[in-house]
């Protein structure tokens, strides 16, 4: 059985005394954060160009000699697991005539990854396995033609990788502690969809730093499922992690032990920049942000279970869920609810939006993308500098 971090654990005793979230100032974020052209080309530049950042989770390549093709990020991307089990990512580009490799959006497996065009082939680990007719290509050393890798960090259930060489994957092995306890890592994967979304990606993001709106806005789905503001979050590095009590009784939380929490709590991990990951009691929900425009952002939803389903029930069981969740509550509700936040703000109706004490989620957020911006050394940190002037005002960093 596995067992809560003391975070998790510390997390459930706030609960258990009422929360700990609702008691903050109001604060503001101008609305042109989300609607401003040249400020999505410096969040890009500075953010999602330097961050580690979520890939997918492990449950996708299950098993060594598998790829999957992934162009969410602007770059075409092969996510990898080589014969020794190894996650790798890689530019989806042949070295010989920069053709893409690997064409579609679905799991591949095979041993070796043959170019469409003149039939170069590569392992998984990246390296170059065969050229046809090699005679025409005199002295060519294959070492020096594998296909290009990028940063790629494997832990506690999820694939990161990252576009800067120097990235930091420690607050990852941070994470990778508390999603021992939910068994990521031995999850499977039942489904996966992407949303293409008419909203900037910060507003995916926010909908998923507070509880506030869950009795309104899902009132008709989960709300039954949630007390109202008794939630509890705290921070590991740059992420946020957060709990919100499902228990009829929240004073039982005190002394539960972890089957009893997972059954009362749900637990979420908002991952910056952009993933986020949703325990319910007995599946995960994980959601990647790929933002393609100041207004439009793409998310791929993964739900994870504890085994492929054995029976027939077992698999009507868990589409039930996935159409609740997915089909339901996330687009039916949450990225609605983002697409009409995006049409109001870009009309210039109000000028900045207006955080309460239940939202402090969505404020330490954009502290946190602030920050980034800041001691970014980019050409569009200039045209970014008033929007971080006037996030000095409302930021505790």
């Amino acid at each position: 059985m596995n067992a809560p971090t003391e975070g998790q654990r510390a997390l459930a005793a706030t609960l258990a005394r009422g929360g700990d979230v609702g008691t903050g100032p109001i604060s503001h974020v101008p609305a042109s954060r989300y609607t401003c052209p040249e400020r999505f080309a410096a969040e890009q530049a500075a953010i999602f160009r330097r961050a580690p950042l979520v890939l997918a989770p492990s449950a996708l390549l299950p098993d060594p000699g598998s790829a999957v093709p992934h162009d969410g990020f602007g770059k075409p991307l092969l996510l990898t697991r080589d014969a020794q089990g190894t996650a790798r990512v890689f530019l989806n580009v042949c070295r010989h005539r920069g053709t893409r490799l690997v064409e579609g959006c679905d799991v591949v497996k095979a041993p070796r990854l043959i170019c469409p065009y003149h039939a170069w082939s590569y392992r998984l680990d990246g390296r170059l396995a065969g050229v046809p007719r090699p005679e025409s290509f005199p002295g060519l050393d294959k070492a020096d033609y594998a296909l290009r890798p990028l940063p790629t960090h494997e832990a506690g259930g999820l694939i990161w990788f990252a576009f800067d060489q120097s990235a930091d994957f420690t607050h990852a092995d941070a994470l990778a502690q508390d999603f021992a306890a939910f068994d990521l890592a031995g999850q499977h994967c039942f489904r996966r969809r992407t949303h293409d979304v008419p909203a900037n990606w910060k507003l995916v993001m926010d909908a998923f730093l507070e509880s506030y709106h869950i009795q309104r806005l899902h009132a008709g789905t989960i709300a039954p499922f949630f007390h109202d503001g008794v939630s509890a979050a705290d921070r590991i590095g740059p992420h946020q992690r957060s709990a919100v009590g499902r228990a009829a009784s929240i004073a039982e939380l005190a002394a539960g032990d972890w089957p009893t929490l997972r059954g009362a709590i749900t637990y979420t991990y908002q991952m910056f920049p952009g993933a986020v990951l949703a325990v319910s009691p007995d599946y995960i929900n994980l959601m990647i942000l790929m933002p393609q425009a100041v207004d439009r952002v793409l998310v791929e939803d993964f739900m994870l279970i504890p085994a492929p389903p054995a029976t027939a029930k077992a698999r009507d069981h868990w589409e039930r869920s996935w159409q609740l969740l997915d089909g339901g509550v996330f687009a039916s509700e949450d990225f609605r609810a983002c697409a009409l936040g995006q049409q109001g703000l870009a009309a210039g109706a109000i000028e900045e939006i207006t955080l309460g004490g239940l939202e402090q989620g969505v404020r330490q957020f954009h502290d946190t993308v602030e920050a980034w911006l800041a001691r970014a050394d980019t050409p569009e940190k200039s045209a970014a500098f008033p929007f971080r002037q006037a996030a000095v005002q409302n930021s505790a960093l």
